[in-house]
């Protein structure tokens, strides 16, 4: 048998089993460990929040060379500008990152690419709404906020100018989100690094003149800060259309789909109650703490200043977060999404808890860079005290937002916020009309704290992030 030969059967070569599938590549933000991953993707945006708190830093340093009304008539419009700010950036460009990094988690890139570029028709749109709302009822809503002469008539201009421009703004922003959303952290913090800095030097020199150029005073302040931002829109352009991104943005031939603004809108939309609310939630606050006298709302003033600045590390994870849960609920990778929020959640309340709960404990670290008035630095200290070591629920809160963004299920901690809103309100009222001392509101203040961290934790444990399950339908059977 050993010399007899054993016929080959032939076989259709269309038979022939295929080689087998080169294994997918690998996708950081889909597999990659997750703590290490979050934090590679949040230090540069610590970086680059952090440079933005410089610009306020810098601007009420120059400002205040202009004089006591030009600080006083940009107290008026500060709020209006935060809000612009925090709108466009991390509620709806939350939403434009979560909608782009779902589809790309989903394997769509067609898809991604056309949904930004509907995120640019969405920015363009609202900051034309911005544009026109500011400028026709800009002026009035200043003057009711309690601006009155020469103080009014700078805030006015300084309005003129930004919001005038109010597009620039939210087209950067949007840029940076539809980035964001591809995983890219790097170039929208670089840029906005490089925009801080061009905000001081460009913002100095307009507002107070240097050499040759004259003196524009606030006019000259907003027009630093928008040269600054259509720097960056510059640059985001250029590397968004030369397709050295993840994703372009399909303008050419582009067909309006509503589909498509549903699924950012969905998010970016109901996002953007939340920095409305947090900053009704301070103004009603602060408001109310105004009776107990100047050294007292100077010293909360001081606390809310670290508040601001430590709350800045949280917005850095809980951005980071956006990509990883969006990508991971695109590729119904539902487990992995809730690990990640609960990563962010806990980074947050711990690194921003550690760095309050430090200056609670010694608070002249902090306030001794800002007063030496015994009365202010009393009230800083009584507040501080009672307050910072609940800073961490705050960083639970925005950690909490961010990853509901990425998830697109962010009604849970809008509510959160709005639960806030009441209890300050509710609470503040009962304290007003019971003889409550200042200590009594700086409780009030840590508790709202701790429910809103609780509330915004309790909405992403109760709501369901994977799809909704389909029953089949049973027909009887024909007999």
């Amino acid at each position: 048998m050993s010399d007899l030969g054993v016929a080959e059967i032939p076989v259709d070569e269309n038979e022939r089993p295929l080689p087998p599938l080169a294994a997918p590549a690998k996708n950081a933000l889909l597999d990659g460990p997750i703590l290490r991953t979050l934090l590679w993707l949040a230090w540069p945006n610590v970086i680059a929040l952090t440079a933005g708190t410089c610009v306020v830093i810098a601007e009420t340093s120059y400002i205040g060379r202009l004089g006591v009304e030009s600080l006083a008539a940009m107290a008026l419009v500060f709020p209006t500008v935060i809000l612009t700010m925090t709108m466009s950036g991390g509620a709806m460009g939350g939403g434009v990152a979560s909608a782009i990094a779902r589809a790309l988690g989903a394997g769509d890139l067609d898809r991604a690419s056309t949904l930004a570029a509907h995120a640019l028709l969405i920015g363009l749109c609202f900051g034309l709404a911005f544009m026109l709302g500011m400028l026709i009822f800009g002026p009035k809503l200043l003057e009711l906020l309690g601006g009155r002469g020469n103080v009014l008539t700078q805030a006015v201009a300084y309005t003129q100018i930004f919001f005038g421009g109010a597009v620039v703004p939210w087209l950067m922003n949007t840029m940076a989100g539809i980035l964001r959303g591809t995983g890219n952290m790097k170039l929208p913090s670089l840029l906005m690094l490089s925009s801080a800095i061009c905000q001081i030097i460009l913002g100095g020199t307009l507002g107070l003149g240097l050499g040759p150029i004259p003196q524009f005073g606030m006019r000259g302040v907003a027009a630093g800060s928008l040269i600054a931002y259509l720097i960056s829109i510059s640059v985001m352009s250029w590397y968004l259309f030369s397709g050295r991104a993840r994703v372009v943005p399909k303008i050419r031939g582009l067909r309006i789909q509503w589909s498509m603004f549903t699924d950012i809108l969905k998010v970016g939309a109901i996002a953007c109650f939340s920095p409305l609310q947090s900053v009704l939630t301070i103004s009603i606050f602060t408001h109310m703490l105004a009776s107990f006298g100047t050294e007292v709302l100077a010293g909360y003033g001081i606390g809310a200043r670290l508040e601001f600045m430590l709350t800045s590390i949280s917005f850095a994870v809980g951005i980071a977060s956006v990509p990883m849960v969006g990508m991971a609920v695109g590729a119904q990778r539902i487990a992995r999404a809730r690990k990640i929020a609960w990563t962010a959640g806990l980074v947050a309340f711990a690194s921003v808890g550690t760095f309050a709960t430090f200056i609670a404990i010694f608070p002249d670290i902090w306030v001794n860079l800002f007063t030496d008035d015994a009365a202010v630095r009393a009230a800083s200290r009584q507040y501080l005290s009672t307050a910072a070591p609940m800073y961490a629920f705050l960083g639970l809160a925005t950690a909490m937002y961010f990853s509901s963004q990425g998830a697109a299920k962010v009604i849970g901690p809008v509510m959160a916020q709005t639960a806030r809103l009441l209890f300050i309100g509710a609470g503040g009222w009962w304290l007003l009309t019971h003889d409550a001392t200042a200590q009594n509101f700086f409780m009030l203040a840590a508790a709202s704290m701790v429910l809103l961290g609780v509330l915004s934790w309790a909405s992403v444990v109760l709501t369901r992030w994977g799809p909704k399950q389909r029953v089949p339908v049973v027909r009887p059977v024909l007999s």
